[in-house]
């Protein structure tokens, strides 16, 4: 029997009827003739209650006891599937992720899958039970549960899928599948049939919170097709990511649009313009594992620079600090921030040696009177610095040129939209 991967978010099993739509969605599954893992996240806000617990009793709690706590969410969810699932006729195990053989990094709170030994898996499966699987988990060397951060159970269900060999990863959401936009921001955003890997993995980094950027990396790095789906609209077969486009010859230009508001804006003025300047200010931030995005060096007067680039606004504190260290050392002017800004994004393969996108993109913005600060492009996709408080309106009439045949279609707001 081929192998099928599901994974169910917290939405999907937030109470007990959700839990057992979801288990007969799994048992139908198995009735068609799959062996079936499943990897489950959290019921509902469960993670969230944990971690506001632990901050009413510690200050920013980190580390291998706050690991200890994080798992428990996934294995009430899991134990609850199995037992529905048991009290159903059908044979179900609940594993965790020590048991279920995910080996990670030394780290906690965000480590990475090092390897996943599936005997008891593969075990469970040949006896014709289905594997319930605590997703986001895993144990270090030491034997210590380690949590895998955001994006945990995504990655957990795609890096399982790929070391058991699986037909494919249904990783199951509260929306039908992959947009051309936000559809709470674009009521008329179109779904996608499919989309390749590369452009779901921009997607997801330019702003999209359907998948994880782990998620896919882990899914193009295995070569496992995944299929995003609704939990409550199991007739829609969803978007399938994959290698390349079922309809090549018919591929659009442009896949999807994507903004995201959780951007700052640091400049360094009155930088020498020197070698080596800007290996210092940028080696500086990725020792803190902070990354940049746009860059933008512009020639402030003779032999002195401006420097201004982007990072998330999460990152802007620490970004702060460490180059206040460093200012000195590179004898710049100051360093200033804005966190009023947003970056939109148009990404799609079909962009490939097709001139005019990037015109037809900024003549867009123009039109909408929204000006750009900072631009940034690769082959497959084209991102522009604007102001946060023009984010939607911007992605509104990028689509419209995008998309204009999707002007006036079947709103899809009936949905909780996870974008």
């Amino acid at each position: 029997m081929s192998i099928v991967v599901q994974k169910f978010g917290g939405t999907s099993v937030g109470d007990v009827e959700r839990i057992r739509r979801v288990a007969r969605i799994i048992a139908d599954t198995y009735d068609q003739g799959h062996s079936i893992a499943v990897v489950i996240s959290a019921m509902g806000h469960t993670t969230d209650e944990l971690v506001n617990l632990a901050n009413d009793l510690v200050q920013n709690p980190a580390g291998r006891e706050f690991d200890a706590l994080l798992v428990t969410g996934e294995m009430v969810s899991a134990s609850l599937m199995a037992l529905t699932l048991n009290s159903m006729g059908y044979k179900a195990v609940s594993l965790n992720g020590q048991q279920a053989g995910f080996h990670t990094e030394d780290l906690h709170n965000r480590a990475r899958i090092l390897e996943i030994d599936t005997g008891r898996v593969q075990y469970h499966l040949n006896n014709k039970e289905i594997v319930i699987i605590t997703g986001f988990q895993g144990i270090n060397s030491k034997g210590d549960y380690t949590t895998l951060g955001r994006g945990g159970s995504d990655t957990s269900a795609v890096a399982l899928a790929g070391a058991l060999g699986a037909e494919r990863c249904d990783i199951f959401t509260d929306v039908k599948g992959v947009y051309s936009a936000d559809p709470r921001v674009v009521p008329e955003a179109v779904k996608l049939d499919d989309i390749t890997y590369i452009e779901m993995l921009e997607l997801s980094r330019v702003g999209a919170q359907v998948l994880h950027p782990r998620a896919v990396e882990t899914a193009r790095h295995a070569n496992v097709q995944i299929r995003v789906r609704s939990t409550f609209y199991t007739d829609d077969l969803g978007t399938l990511v994959m290698e390349q486009h079922s309809l090549e010859p018919n591929m659009r230009a442009v896949s999807g649009i994507a903004s995201d508001e959780n951007q700052a804006r640091i400049a360094i003025t009155g930088v020498p313009d020197q070698p080596g300047v800007a290996a210092k200010i940028f080696g500086t931030l990725a020792n803190r594992n902070i990354s940049v995005d746009m860059i933008i060096q512009s020639l402030n007067k003779q032999e002195i620079n401006d420097v201004a680039f982007t990072v998330s606004s999460n990152d802007l504190n620490d970004a702060l600090e460490a180059l206040e260290k460093v200012k000195s050392e590179i004898q710049a002017d100051a360093i200033l921030h804005d966190t009023s800004v947003a970056k939109v994004s148009i990404v799609g393969i079909g962009m490939i040696d097709r001139p005019g996108i990037a015109a037809d993109m900024f003549s867009a913005l123009s039109e909408g009177q929204i000006n750009i600060k900072m631009i940034a492009t690769s082959e497959i996709k084209i991102s522009c610095l604007i102001e946060k408080a023009q984010a939607k309106q911007a992605v509104q009439t990028i689509h419209n040129v995008f998309f204009p045949e999707a002007c006036g279609a079947t709103l899809v707001t009936d949905q909780k939209l996870g974008y």
